[in-house]
């Protein structure tokens, strides 16, 4: 006979179960049994007690919170929108170690560029123009960085939105990159490295919890590689291109009610680069000796960027609303070689730029009735920046000669601005299957101009019949420049010097105006298989657009006065428990004409006189994308592959001419191992990038805003060993 339980034992058990720990004790009688009855006679009645764990309670009423944030408050609605879940993210041949950029490749409508245009990739041909959201709060833009800021380890899902964007999103309209924060708070976490080809090594720290009614996630990496930016030739290791990274993100949520939260989170990126050599290069001959080596220049960038946010959302039965506000440090820092930059650019520019941006930023909804949702916002920001341009260049003779006696000048120039934007929306759901979105928006701001507009959006979704969306939409919107990087530069500085331009013309860059056409078709044909087909034309004035104008690896924008862009996007993709597969193609035209702002940038008279007189492919313009992939699992085991094909970027004179077309596949497999048991698995991933190793080529360095040649990957060798504890 089974010796009873005692009280005493009981509820070491029930503690040890709420805060999940194993338990040592007997297991206690079936929550269906009877409890024992009093034995006659003892005196003595046996108490059950039954332990309680409030880990599920907090992670159900935090899942709660994130739905009614996704459904209520900032709900997609209208925008062409593809998901990336974290099984997805898991089966893409890096998993977890894949940088956000790569994962982004893999969706329709997006091409691939080089880290230093800044995102290195591109939505629908757009010059960058991306705004990332946080748990439905906008992260601030940044200075003009190398490398991805965030890490994809911190992403429970991705979700990337754009066409016809409803109301809320404002101001950074190209793309949504809208992440959630990860929903699984078991206490422990994870430790990986990944090693191998370029001396990389990468070691990642993850810890998850949840203490009473706060959950916390806390994820550090850090990487150092011997190819931390794109090759600037086709040789399978570059010249002076190491990198050493540091990254750092916490979140915690806090319940303070039922109906209510508190979230905290905070990230920082700091990563040092060597920017890469072009061997074979000959000095220009106006200074310095004629037979200087261009592999021994020795340039270098600094990237920092810090932010902290703090949201308090609350949901009742009619209203949900969630207020934030956040603040962001950035900076970048290019220090040239002087000596070797003026053999062979005539010039050496030491570029600082500096930013500290604090904002705030309201999203409120009110279920007025079954048929209408009423949404309204607003965000504010102010920011604050330097800009230090300390260029160290060789004076003109009479004769227009250079001369070879250095002069430095320095161009400095600090602005105070602010935006504000305001919004407010109806969602009207006129039959069951039939829901018309309307909204307008308002968007000031105040830097080096100052701009306003009114822009009206609308969207209508019709579902017909299960498994079939139909969406339309048109939005007007508002897209300022870069502060950081629209700063007027100071042309008399230069005059008689190299660096006086051909062009004597800098008008300010304005904010971009345009008027966006989408719609959309979703299917669902079978269970697990999905198509989906979405045609998009956008019309903009004063259309922005960036590129890197001299040796200094930072960006600086410019207006054309017209632009347009115009495609078709399709989508496949088949799934099971065990297998899936994808495919996406795009075709895009996206044109532009007459330089209007920072005309100086263009460098060559001619070209700037062809550029006004024809409509020509915008920089950043890629025909044909495509993306696809294929994963399997089976008893721990994962096998996956995944590609990108693109026609090429534009590249000669007036962009009248692109690079060549590429395609790379990646592969990997991995398997999961349970040394430990079951619940701290060891899992062991050996992933190739570039699998075949096709030589190929970004970027020519011959086109507009373009400095130097930028080449992807040769193939690429890594192992990666993750331990749950």
């Amino acid at each position: 006979m089974a010796r009873p339980h005692s009280g005493m034992a009981l509820c070491l058990l029930g503690l040890a179960t709420a805060i999940g720990l194993p338990a040592q004790a007997d297991p206690p009688p079936s929550p269906a049994a009877a409890p024992p009855a009093k034995k006659a006679g003892s005196g003595v009645e046996t108490v059950v007690v039954t332990g309680k764990r409030i880990e599920p309670v907090v992670q159900r009423e935090n899942t709660a919170l994130d739905a009614a944030r996704d459904k209520n408050l900032l709900p997609k609605f209208g925008a062409t929108s593809y998901d990336l879940g974290p099984k997805a993210i898991a089966a893409l041949p890096q998993g977890e170690t894949t940088p956000i950029d790569k994962v982004l490749l893999q969706a329709p409508g997006v091409s691939a560029d080089t880290a230093i245009s800044n995102p290195d990739f591109h939505i629908r041909n757009e010059y960058a123009n991306v705004q990332y959201r946080i748990d439905g709060i906008q992260l601030p833009d940044g200075v003009s960085a190398l490398g991805s800021v965030l890490e994809t380890g911190l992403i429970g899902n991705l979700n990337l939105l754009d066409g016809a964007l409803p109301a809320q999103y404002g101001l950074r309209t190209a793309g949504v990159v809208d992440m959630s924060t990860k929903t699984s708070f078991a206490q422990g976490g994870t430790i990986d490295v990944t090693a191998g080809s370029q001396a990389t090594f990468s070691p990642n720290l993850t810890l998850t919890g949840t203490a009473g009614q706060t959950e916390y996630f806390l994820t550090a990496r850090y990487l150092q590689s011997d190819e931390g930016l794109e090759n600037a030739m086709p040789t399978e290791n570059p010249v002076h291109d190491r990198t050493s990274q540091e990254k750092l993100f916490g979140y915690t949520s806090t319940l303070l009610g039922e109906n209510s939260r508190l979230i905290v989170m905070g990230g920082l990126f700091d990563g040092h680069f060597q920017i890469p050599d072009v061997a074979g290069q000959t000095p220009l001959g106006d200074f310095g000796p004629a037979n200087l080596s261009s592999s021994r220049i020795n340039e270098t960038e600094t990237d920092q960027f810090w932010f902290g946010m703090v949201a308090l959302q609350t949901h009742t039965d009619r209203i949900d609303t969630q207020i934030s506000a956040y603040t962001r440090t950035a900076s970048t820092n290019f220090v040239p070689d002087v000596f070797d930059d003026l053999a062979f650019n005539d010039v050496a520019s030491h570029v600082q730029r500096r930013s500290l941006l604090n904002g705030l930023q309201f999203d409120g909804a009110y279920r007025l009735n079954d048929a209408h949702t009423l949404r309204a916002g607003f965000t504010a920001g102010i920011e604050q920046t330097h800009v230090d341009d300390t260029s160290t260049v060789l004076p003109l003779a009479p004769d227009g000669n250079p001369l070879p006696t250095p002069v430095t000048l320095d161009d400095s120039t600090a602005k105070l601005g602010w935006n504000f934007g305001a919004y407010i929306q109806d969602e009207w759901r006129i039959r069951q299957n039939l829901t018309l979105n309307t909204g307008i928006r308002f968007d000031q701001i105040g830097q080096f101009v100052s701009a306003n507009q009114v822009s009206p959006r609308i969207a209508l979704v019709y579902k017909p019949a299960p498994g079939t969306t139909l969406h339309a939409g048109i939005s007007r919107y508002f897209t300022p420049p870069m502060q950081a990087q629209a700063t007027p530069t100071n042309l008399a500085l230069f005059r008689n010097t190299v660096q006086q331009p051909a062009i004597p013309q800098d008008d300010p860059v304005q904010p971009e105006r345009a008027t966006y056409f989408d719609a959309g078709w979703d299917q669902t044909v079978l269970p697990g298989l999905d198509l989906g087909i979405d045609l998009y034309f956008k019309q903009s004035k004063d259309t922005l657009d960036d590129g890197q104008f001299g040796q200094a690896v930072v960006l600086e924008q410019f207006n054309y006065a017209h632009g347009f862009s115009r495609g078709a996007e399709f989508k496949i993709a088949y799934g099971t428990e065990a297998f899936h597969i994808y495919g996406n193609f795009s075709a895009e035209i996206t044109k532009a004409k007459n330089v209007v702002s920072n005309q100086y940038l263009i460098g060559d008279p001619a070209e700037l006189a062809a550029l006004a007189g024809m409509y020509t492919y915008a920089s950043d313009a890629q025909t044909i994308s495509g993306s696809w992939g294929a994963s399997y699992g089976w008893h721990g085991v994962l096998m996956s592959v995944d590609g990108i094909y693109g026609s090429g970027l534009r590249t000669g004179f007036a962009n009248e001419q692109h690079t060549p077309g590429y395609t790379q596949w990646n592969a990997a497999i991995s398997r999961r191992f349970n040394p430990w048991g079951a619940a701290k698995p060891l899992t062991l991933r050996l992933s190739v990038i570039n699998l075949f190793d096709k030589t190929y080529i970004l970027r020519s360095g011959d086109g507009i805003g373009e400095f130097a040649p930028q080449y992807g990957p040769r193939r690429e060798v890594f192992l990666q060993a993750t331990q749950a504890f």
